[in-house]
């Protein structure tokens, strides 16, 4: 499998990105060697291994998940942990044109 040129200004459109024709040619040789890697990878002998096989134990990093009720938690409190307040109400950008 290989990737052309003309494949990057397609994903590059999509994502709605401007690349030079320098961006171009250097990402068409980049994904092209990821996707001759993955072909060796893919080439493999994967018979008896764990789709979830790893070299080390894994543990789960995250917390419990705890209920807290914020029934006693004020208006100013919440907003001290926004990144960007306007008056009583959190900002954010505008996501709509």
């Amino acid at each position: 499998m290989s990737i052309s040129k003309k494949d990057v200004e397609h994903v590059a459109r999509l994502a709605r990105l401007a690349l030079s024709e320098e961006e171009k040619d250097r990402y068409t040789t980049q994904l092209g060697s990821i996707l001759q890697y993955i072909e060796k990878l893919n080439g493999l002998n994967t018979d008896g291994v764990k789709p979830t096989e790893h070299p080390w134990p894994v543990t789960n990093v995250w917390r419990e998940d705890k209920v807290e009720s914020l029934q006693n938690v004020t208006r100013d409190e919440l907003l001290q942990h926004a990144p960007e307040t306007e008056g009583p109400f959190f900002k954010v950008r505008k996501v709509m044109e």
